[in-house]
């Protein structure tokens, strides 16, 4: 909706702002303001930041990761991973926070997105074909289920799970419970169920 207090060049910036997710109007007047009040050195090596990303970066054919360039990502590329195992993720941003704990050194597989009958997401609009493809292979021996410990993300594991099987490869889930330096009296029961079902020998 049109602002008549702003110039139609402002409005129109604001508009574009408000389109990001989890940006409200409010929110996107400040951005604006915030644009407009740079130096335009400053706003040209924005947009082109933009523009290059938009133009430079793809997915990757292996791992459906955004990649620069056409081929495989530096991950895929990598010989110090484990590629026979693979951690499926909904998002790319996934890859980054388990990347960040240092602990994985297998592989990935982005979906971009999960299983989402409300939001008209079926398998078709997922990187599910290219996971089968890879799976296919012959070298993968464990497929780790790693989306979201909510409604979509167990419904789009559990049919990753029923699709994988027949590979005969290890379909393994995030064991998701009670977080370092948390509390069981303040942790709910799914959080508890999911540390019992997690549980390993020390």
């Amino acid at each position: 909706m049109s602002n008549q207090a702003f110039p139609p060049a402002l409005d129109a910036l604001v508009e574009q702002f408000a389109r990001l997710p989890g940006v409200g109007r409010k929110s996107a007047q400040r951005m604006a303001f915030f644009v407009l009040g740079l130096p335009d050195q400053q706003v040209e090596t924005f947009a082109q930041a933009l523009l290059t990303a938009k133009r430079e970066i793809h997915r990757c054919p292996v791992c459906q990761n955004f990649s620069e360039g056409d081929g495989p990502c530096a991950l895929c590329r990598s010989s110090r991973r484990d590629g026979s195992t693979v951690c499926v993720v909904a998002e790319a941003r996934d890859v980054a926070a388990l990347e960040r704990g240092q602990e994985y050194r297998g592989l990935y597989h982005v979906l971009h997105g999960v299983i989402s009958p409300m939001n008209h997401v079926g398998p078709d609009d997922l990187a599910v074909k290219e996971l089968l493809a890879r799976v296919g292979q012959g070298q993968i021996r464990e497929v780790i289920m790693a989306t979201n410990p909510d409604t979509e993300g167990e419904a789009t594991a559990m049919y990753l799970s029923r699709l994988l099987k027949p590979f005969g490869v290890t379909v393994t889930r995030l064991a998701y419970g009670v977080p370092v330096g948390g509390h069981l009296e303040f942790a709910d029961d799914a959080t508890l169920a999911r540390a019992l079902e997690g549980r390993r020998e020390m």
